[in-house]
């Protein structure tokens, strides 16, 4: 880890470590100057199920959840908090209850598409979306318009860091927010200060990763 980089813990449990780069990055629709590194608790079963406890807490008594959707590499986030909200003993609303955990795909025009195997899983079913990050809202807005599309019934949104407090009128629950990160920032291409001052791209930021340039 550079100088440029550190790890802030989650305030719900310590153990969960965000890595954060300071540096000119672009992403699809923005650029920010603070990268999330997300890898290890995506990857990492122990990590994984740590965020999923902590995730899984927003959801336990509230409502049923039929369909985890999972974007940005959350899969096995995602499978352990289908476990941890249906275990036998949890006494919330979904105990003993059949979740399914699906992700969409991408076509040609990078619209988000389900398969026709796994449609019956999105329509008419109380969906959970589960994500990386938001900055900007946008590739979120893009996923609920295809829930919505496909029959689904949005009831909750969970993200490991979201600068964003809420999508369709529906709370963003997350691990990490802007107040972890206070000096963090997203802007508009044609608005970031970095650019306007000449300085190149460290990074294009993707749901993967980023690719130093």
């Amino acid at each position: 880890m550079n100088a440029n980089s550190w790890e802030v813990s989650c305030k719900s449990n310590k153990k969960i470590k965000l890595n954060v780069s300071i540096g000119h990055f672009a992403t699809s629709h923005s650029h920010i100057d603070h990268y999330m590194g997300f890898t290890d608790m995506r990857t990492n079963c122990h990590m994984a199920r740590l965020c999923a406890q902590e995730l899984a807490k927003f959801y336990s008594h509230s409502k049923p959840v039929d369909t985890i959707i999972c974007l940005e590499y959350t899969q096995v986030i995602g499978s352990y908090v289908a476990e941890i909200l249906t275990e036998p003993g949890s006494r919330g609303v979904n105990e003993r209850h059949q979740i399914s955990v699906i992700t969409p795909e991408s076509n040609s025009s990078g619209q988000l598409v389900f398969s026709g195997d796994i449609q019956n899983l999105v329509a008419n079913r109380s969906v959970l979306v589960l994500i990386s990050t938001v900055s900007t809202g946008r590739s979120l807005e893009r996923a609920l318009e295809c829930i919505n599309y496909y029959g689904g019934h949005l009831v909750g949104v969970a993200a490991l860091f979201s600068a964003v407090k809420e999508s369709a009128g529906v709370e963003i629950h997350t691990l990490f927010s802007p107040d972890d990160v206070p000096d963090y920032h997203s802007y508009s291409s044609n608005e970031c200060p970095y650019c306007k001052r000449g300085r190149k791209l460290d990074g294009l930021v993707n749901a993967a990763g980023y690719t130093r340039i």
